[in-house]
């Protein structure tokens, strides 16, 4: 098979949540928080981002992005909310009932601590980049940035756009497409960053 080449990739953008998942559930195999809420768990972390994308296609703007390569295999993906946007009540309720089900109490409690933590570090008006991540096979090729760049060009952002990291190797990766540290906060064993980027179009 051919490794994938950053040049020769198309971008979706609107995927549907069922192709994102298992992309995303790949590239967070060894992320920190995503270790942390999984507890290593490969049939929690799926159940866990499967959940979770289904809840946010519920959201009025929320946006997916996904890289594929010339045969059409998912190569990277990329989730965001709109400023201020939250699933309703019945959805949220439906997360916690598909996360308790298929990922059992302590992912559920882990990330509801988490949430609490960093979603107060919101600036007003930003949009928040959920999760960008790269299929494992293809990292260090291009395609992280190929997607984040599209995502920084493509999102409306007046307000800019927010993030968190538990993985400092990401902060690096972050400050080169400019966003800055806004705080950094302790989230159980995590050292999480809050970054954000302004927007920069005239």
């Amino acid at each position: 098979m051919p490794e994938p080449d950053a040049g020769h990739l198309e971008c979706d953008d609107a995927p549907s949540p069922a192709r994102c998942a298992p992309v995303l559930a790949a590239a967070f195999v060894r992320e920190p928080a995503m270790a942390w809420i999984s507890g290593g768990s490969d049939p929690v972390r799926q159940a866990w981002f499967g959940a979770t994308l289904r809840t946010h296609a519920t959201l009025r703007g929320g946006r997916r992005h996904l890289l594929a390569d010339r045969q059409g295999q998912p190569v990277a993906a990329a989730l965001l909310t709109p400023p201020s946007a939250v699933p309703s009540g019945a959805a949220r309720a439906a997360w916690a009932a598909r996360t308790l089900a298929g990922c059992g109490p302590r992912a559920l409690v882990r990330t509801l601590r988490y949430l609490h933590r960093t979603e107060a570090e919101v600036p007003p008006g930003a949009w928040t980049l959920e999760f960008i991540g790269v299929e494992p096979e293809s990292v260090g090729r291009g395609a992280g940035g190929r997607l984040l760049g599209h995502v920084i060009a493509e999102t409306p952002a007046p307000g800019g756009i927010f993030l968190t990291t538990a993985d400092e190797a990401n902060v690096r990766l972050y400050r080169r497409f400019g966003f800055t540290t806004l705080r950094r906060l302790q989230v159980g064993p995590l050292e999480v960053t809050a970054m954000w980027r302004p927007n920069t179009r005239p």
